[in-house]
């Protein structure tokens, strides 16, 4: 699958690195000449450009990508690249600043098919969200360990568990947990699953499929 990056500060170098390292093809887009030589370097096809422009946009593939990532640390350029690129059928992902207005905040959330922010895990949130998917094997964390994070579906059989009470045994642990679109913190004992909700996990690699089940369904 073919990505494209807009911004390669820290968000957005880490989720191209990773992206790259899962073996997809990514293509970055920066404007700042000390960002777009470390991407170089780096061994990224780079585009030096406004990742707002629809024609530097088109430079770096748009038109066959799968998904498109405004990471940049301005709202305004990450939701214009995502913009076009929503012409173009991409999957569109744009960081945002999480001291926005609550009404720009939703008009923006309205748009796009993801909203990430820094603080929520990053880099990891930023891959999966271009990815899509409910259930996104984020990172290796040890040679035994894996950190994955599952959006809970309608038909979960955990809706209207308490966080606190979701058993996953020896297999794994849940350690944070966010409402749709909402930065991932870690739960109160009393909070209870809706769907849409996005749980984070660190699991045993050999139980992925376990842990897939008790949270989605056979």
């Amino acid at each position: 699958m073919r990505f494209v990056i807009v911004g390669y500060g820290r968000v957005g170098a880490r989720t191209a690195r990773v992206l790259n390292e899962e073996g997809h093809d990514v293509v970055v887009i920066d404007n700042d000449e000390t960002k777009v030589e470390r991407a170089r370097e780096a061994g990224f096809e780079v585009i030096e450009g406004d990742g707002s422009n629809e024609s530097v946009l088109r430079r770096a593939g748009v038109e066959d990508a799968t998904a498109i990532g405004g990471l940049t640390g301005d709202p305004n350029v990450n939701f214009a690249a995502c913009m076009i690129g929503a012409e173009f059928g991409c999957r569109t992902v744009m960081r945002i600043s999480e001291d926005y207005r609550q009404e720009i905040y939703e008009q923006y959330a309205d748009d796009v098919d993801d909203v990430v922010y820094p603080e929520r895990l990053g880099a990891a949130g930023a891959k999966t969200a271009l990815l899509g998917g409910n259930f996104n094997a984020i990172a290796d964390l040890t040679e035994q360990l894996r950190l994955s994070t599952v959006t809970i579906p309608e038909d979960s059989p955990v809706v209207g568990e308490k966080v606190a009470d979701v058993d996953l045994g020896e297999d794994g642990i849940v350690y944070a947990h966010g409402r749709a679109r909402e930065a991932m913190t870690i739960p109160l004992p009393g909070t209870k699953i809706e769907a849409g909700d996005q749980l984070a996990l660190v699991t045993e690699r050999d139980a992925l499929d376990d842990v897939r089940v008790t949270l989605l369904g056979g």
